[in-house]
């Protein structure tokens, strides 16, 4: 009888965890659409009509179906950053990595289960400078019965930061590739579509977001730019950092927040002012000295119930160049270790990287004209290997079919020069900075553990990168100045409670130990989320083999899987 009553417990404890889990399904329709923006109308590519795209709420545990119907005039994919997609690459969505674009015309469906996240991710087109505006937020809340790590907020708010061109973005891409240049700079920032009163005929054009006087309310902020970090701030206030990348955080108090392009950070913002109207402002931070950038500034409206009408007070925000604020909000986030899905740094490393990453020069051809500096082509690269992706197979295909001649396994693990990685007097250095492309990759065991020292160069100009992990988090241990040193910066490494992440900003001339499991088997990109350097190059990837179970084997492609 005691026996009985167990397994009917458990079918029960069973079957209300299954019932917990959705199946969550969405249609995207992606094609041009005519907005007014910046006192004139753009044509732009966009999902369902709208800029930015829908937003996908989930609960942790639910299986995510999305029918992608490509009516654009281009190639296109969707990759979900920051889902983990465990045994599910074939949905990934990098072009030419885990699949080949869907073609004009055509339609595809991925479909993915979320476990093991909770928080804030975004989804966004992953084929050329598509993303300027196809994307939108991915919402992980905890499933039915768990709660947040942190008060519940009275309400939330998705606050999207993004890049607008009064130009055709594609265009934007072909052009700087042709002349071996970098792309002209974006024309505005916006926040959730909009540039805000700033800026020219755009004050119709403002977000704007209601709160009462007492409540605190969580704010999802997603750095959706393609080429720049963006401080933000809300005049008068400050922000509780709770999780970011969809990893939950100590709490973190600051007045200003800092997002790389692909990063997201979950604040929770308490309405303890006199009722009033406020800016909410995002700048860019700019780390690249004598480069040039869009430096404007894209705002929005934090409207207090019973505000009367009046000027909204404007946010100080940090210099473009702060880099000590930069380091301060980075360096000073930490994991929580209490979290629903933390698990404690894997101390044993099976696999040693060390990967200088930065801009660099490619030859420019013979009887050929290029805009970039010495007259060459800029390129980039890391440890001097230029990443060319395939166009005849995608990367996971060519794996899974084991497929030769697509990609090679020898990614270096180390550079294949030593020098003075940071010094500036190297930046114009024939000898070291010119590179040629490679599709070069690492290939790991199944739950090897890897750490990875991202040593920034100062080849071209000195900036802040930030370099983004398909398929995993990944351990934050330590990040700094100068050129890494093993023996006195290893010392300061953090196993207690290190943030995790799937995107970081490597500081600007600086470096950073990242350290993860590849317990995930398929093929995952590693590139800087800056747009302009992925097609120049910076990016590498990793093949992680089956492991010894049917539980640990990528399965076959889906049926209508998209092939070049």
């Amino acid at each position: 009888m005691a026996v009985f009553l167990l397994t009917c417990a458990l079918v029960l404890i069973s079957s209300s965890s299954f019932a917990s889990a959705d199946i969550v399904e969405h249609s995207f329709h992606v094609q041009n659409l005519t907005v007014n923006r910046l006192c004139r109308r753009q044509v732009i590519t966009a999902v369902n009509g709208g800029l930015p795209g829908p937003t996908l709420r989930v609960r942790e545990g639910d299986t995510l179906v999305v029918h992608v119907f490509n009516k654009s005039p281009y190639n296109l994919t969707i990759h979900w950053h920051g889902i983990f997609q465990t045994l599910s690459g074939w949905a990934d969505g990098p072009g030419y990595v885990t699949q080949c674009p869907i073609v004009p015309g055509n339609s595809y469906t991925y479909k993915f289960n979320v476990a093991g996240q909770e928080g804030t991710l975004w989804w966004h087109a992953h084929v050329s400078t598509l993303r300027a505006t196809v994307y939108g937020a991915l919402i992980i809340r905890p499933r039915a019965g768990r709660t947040y790590p942190f008060p519940k907020p009275y309400r939330e708010y998705p606050i999207i930061l993004g890049e607008y061109w009064n130009a055709n973005v594609v265009d934007v891409e072909r052009q700087g590739l042709a002349s071996g240049a970098a792309p002209n700079n974006s024309d505005a920032y916006t926040i959730n579509g909009f540039p805000g009163d700033l800026y020219p005929c755009s004050s119709n054009y403002t977000h704007k977001i209601k709160v009462i006087k007492g409540k605190t309310y969580l704010l999802r902020i997603i750095n959706a730019a393609l080429n720049n970090q963006l401080f933000f701030k809300i005049a008068d206030h400050n922000f509780t950092v709770v999780a970011v990348d969809a990893s939950y955080t100590n709490p973190y108090v600051t007045d200003v927040v800092l997002v790389a392009p692909g990063q997201t950070t979950d604040v929770l913002l308490t309405a303890d002012q006199p009722p009033a109207l406020y800016y909410m402002a995002a700048r860019p931070y700019a780390s690249a000295a004598g480069v040039s950038f869009d430096n404007t500034t894209t705002s929005g409206i934090v409207a207090y119930e019973g505000a009367t009408p009046s000027t909204p007070r404007m946010p100080v925000l940090p210099p473009f160049n702060d880099t000590p604020t930069a380091h301060r909000f980075y360096s000073n986030l930490t994991g929580l270790i209490t979290g629903p899905f933390w698990r404690p740094v894997p101390r044993q490393v099976d696999v040693h990287l060390f990967v200088t990453g930065g801009l660099g020069l490619a030859a420019c051809g013979k009887n050929a004209k290029c805009g970039g500096p010495l007259g060459q082509r800029l390129a980039a690269s890391m440890n001097n290997a230029s990443f060319q992706l395939p166009t005849k197979m995608s990367l996971l295909q060519a794996h899974y079919e084991n497929v030769g001649g697509i990609y090679t396994t020898d990614f270096p693990s180390q550079p294949p020069l030593k020098f003075d990685y940071t010094n500036a007097s190297n930046s114009r250095n024939r000898a070291i900075i010119m590179t040629t492309k490679s599709t070069k990759v690492t290939k790991l065991k199944f739950n090897a553990t890897v750490q990875a020292v991202l040593q920034n160069t100062a080849f071209i100009g000195v900036e802040n990168h930030p370099v983004h992990l398909h398929g995993f988090n990944f351990y934050v241990l330590a990040q700094g100045f100068g050129n890494f040193d093993h023996a006195s910066d290893s010392k300061n490494f953090n196993f207690d409670n290190p943030q995790e992440r799937n995107t970081i900003g490597v500081p600007a001339g600086g470096w950073a130990v990242i350290r993860f499991r590849a317990n995930n088997p398929g093929v995952w990109f590693m590139h800087c989320h800056l747009d302009v350097h992925l097609p120049w190059g910076l990016a590498t990837a990793f093949v992680v083999e089956n492991g010894p179970t049917p539980s640990t084997t990528l399965p076959p492609p889906p049926a209508d899987f998209p092939k070049c």
